[in-house]
């Protein structure tokens, strides 16, 4: 079997540009992404909840491989038959597999071996997009926004990876704010849509299926902060010794506190009497107006009770969301400096999308009349609708162009290695 080197090659480039520019975009961004590492920095795994970054390039591409090579491609060859044991992740339908806990125990096959496993299949797409998308478009999208997803995991999970190396690596060197990063501005409420709305994917393009179907939702008269919260009102929440009242938390989240030592967001420490954050750019200074990241549920909720206020449901963020751009605000453009920061103040509601994953008081449940698509792809949501909360919002580590008002992203109420923080909300 022919397997050619490494990453994409320009002749294949251009074949694979006239062919789907939107393939090649995606795709050479994962690898862009992942250049800076090495064979051991791509292999490594520093959690569970986490996984290495040779094994989400080596993941997305046996989605594409799978559910369109195998299932709609005549006579395509397997790159190597071993390896839907090692990179089919949560799948059911398509038999046993690695258990994601060991994810970091593959030090074979080799980064290298990864990056020629994408290119044989990035060919083998190209080759047959004319079938591809008589046949299976749908499939295509929904690949493309699944590699979207992992994007931004490889990112975060680097940053956890890095975090725990002493020697604090960073991926790329600190971007320079402009002066206006220093001053911030006091929050204001602004009044959201009430009454009978509509909620959900409306069928105007793609959407994951846990989106729909639209239904009619009313909402209480209520208003939303114009921004997140920051990391200095958090400097604030921290000082107030909200980490150690226990009236401000949930029963769990207050267990968890405890067990864990809890008392400021992940990647947060005290040097010389100074807050200090780890970045993907190393530690640097806690920017006081960018938005605060990092943070749990848990967190929050306590933050919000603590400020009189609460959490946004999944229905009033959206609500609010609908007349905005997605397209906009701080989010993933390119291989470079992923960081949260300030946003000036402009008319309504600002970072609503990009910055940071916003969360929400709303359960990860199905929408009234959801259905799971037949067969493996039918497990990508509708399993996981249990135990954890929606997000809203997209982070400065999602690629722009993947977000949309009715995006439900979900994660339990302690996990924080994303990039998570709130806009609170309050009723009228």
């Amino acid at each position: 079997m022919n397997r050619t080197a490494g990453n994409l090659q320009p002749a294949s480039n251009s074949r694979i540009e006239s062919a789907a520019p939107d393939y090649v975009s995606v795709r050479t961004l994962s690898v862009e992404l992942a250049s800076p590492l090495s064979d051991a920095d791509a292999t490594a795994q520093s959690m569970p909840d986490a996984s290495p970054a040779k094994w989400h390039l080596a993941h997305i591409t046996w989605f594409f491989e799978t559910f369109i090579l195998r299932d709609h491609v005549p006579g395509y060859r397997l790159f190597d038959e071993r390896w839907p044991f090692l990179f089919n992740s949560y799948y059911e339908a398509e038999g046993a597999r690695h258990a994601r806990p060991q994810r970091g125990l593959l030090t074979r096959p080799s980064l290298s071996e990864v990056l020629d496993y994408r290119h044989y299949v990035d060919e083998a797409i190209v080759a047959a997009m004319p079938l591809i998308q008589e046949r299976c478009p749908e499939l295509l999208t929904l690949g493309l926004n699944h590699e979207q997803q992992h994007q931004e995991l490889l990112l975060t999970d680097i940053k956890h990876l890095f975090f725990h190396n002493p020697l604090a690596p960073a991926l790329w060197p600190a971007s320079h704010g402009s002066e206006d990063s220093h001053y911030g501005y006091e929050a204001a409420w602004h009044e959201g849509p009430s009454g009978l709305i509509e909620i959900g994917d409306k069928g105007q393009g793609f959407a994951f299926d846990c989106e729909g179907p639209a239904y009619r939702h009313h909402l209480a008269p209520h208003a939303l902060s114009d921004r997140p919260v920051t990391n200095g009102e958090w400097f604030d929440f921290i000082e107030d010794n909200s980490y150690t009242t226990a009236s401000l938390w949930l029963s769990d989240g207050w267990d968890w506190v405890n067990r864990e030592s809890i008392c400021a967001p992940l990647y947060w420490r005290r040097s010389h009497h100074v807050w200090e954050e780890f970045t993907l750019s190393g530690w640097r200074p806690v920017d006081p107006t960018a938005p605060v990241s990092h943070i749990s549920l848990y967190e929050a909720d306590a933050f919000a009770t603590w400020a009189g206020a609460r959490l946004p449901t999944e229905q009033e963020w959206e609500a609010s969301a609908q007349r905005l751009d997605p397209a906009s605000g701080i989010q993933l453009d390119r291989a470079g400096p992923v960081q949260t920061r300030f946003v000036p103040r402009e008319a309504g509601l600002a970072s609503m999308f990009g910055n940071v994953w916003e969360w929400t008081g709303s359960a990860f449940r199905p929408y009234p009349g959801f259905r799971p698509a037949d067969g493996a792809v039918g497990e990508y949501n509708g399993k996981f609708m249990s135990g954890q909360f929606v997000l809203k919002g997209g982070s400065c580590a999602t690629p722009r162009g993947h977000m949309r008002a009715s995006y439900r992203n979900f994660f339990h109420p302690h996990q924080r290695w994303q990039f998570t923080g709130l806009r609170l909300s309050k009723d009228l």
